[in-house]
C-alpha cells in the first residue's frame, strides 16, 4: 500500500520514470527470486516440491519490500520525510505477528468446521489481538478509533 502512495506522489511530482523503473525492478526481481526458490528451494530446505509455491508468495513480498524502499528512498532525497517512520511500521508488524501467532495457534487447535465458522474463530481473535497490540504499542490511530467506538 505505501509503494501505491509513494507511486502517485512521484505522479503528482509529474514523474512518471522513477515508478515506472522501480516497478519493473520489482517484477524483475519478483520473477527472478519466484522462478529460483520454487524451482530449488525445496530441494534447498528438503521438503517436498508442491511447497515451492511458498516461493512465489515469498518472493513476491521481498519483491514488494524492495520497490517500496526504493520509491521512499527517492523521494525522501526529493522532498524530504515522508511521514512514515520505522518505528510505526515495526509496531503494526509486531501486531500483526502477534494476531497471526494467535491466529495460528487458534486455527490449529480447531476441530474440521464450515470454513465459515472457521473464518470467524480464527479472524475474530486475529482483529482482538491486533487491536490491543496496536493500543499497548501506542498507535494514534488504535486509541482514536477505540475513542470513536466507545462515544457511540
Amino acid at each position: 500500500t505505501l509503494a501505491r502512495l509513494y507511486a502517485n506522489t512521484y505522479f503528482a511530482l509529474r514523474d512518471a520514470r522513477t515508478p515506472l523503473w522501480c516497478a519493473l525492478t520489482r517484477v524483475a526481481l519478483s520473477t527472478g527470486l519466484g522462478f529460483a526458490s520454487a524451482q530449488y528451494g525445496p530441494a534447498l530446505l528438503g521438503v517436498d516440491p508442491r511447497w515451492g509455491a511458498v516461493g512465489l508468495t515469498a518472493s513476491t513480498g521481498v519483491a514488494g519490500w524492495v520497490e517500496m524502499a526504493l520509491l521512499r528512498r527517492g523521494l525522501t532525497t526529493r522532498i524530504g520525510g515522508t511521514g512514515s517512520q520505522w518505528s510505526f511500521q515495526a509496531a503494526l508488524t509486531t501486531a500483526a505477528l502477534a494476531g497471526a501467532a494467535v491466529a495460528w495457534i487458534i486455527k490449529a487447535t480447531l476441530p474440521p468446521l464450515h470454513p465459515m465458522l472457521t473464518g470467524v474463530a480464527v479472524l475474530a481473535p486475529y482483529g482482538a489481538v491486533y487491536l490491543a497490540a496496536t493500543l499497548v504499542l501506542r498507535v494514534p490511530e488504535a486509541g482514536l478509533l477505540l475513542r470513536r467506538v466507545a462515544r457511540r
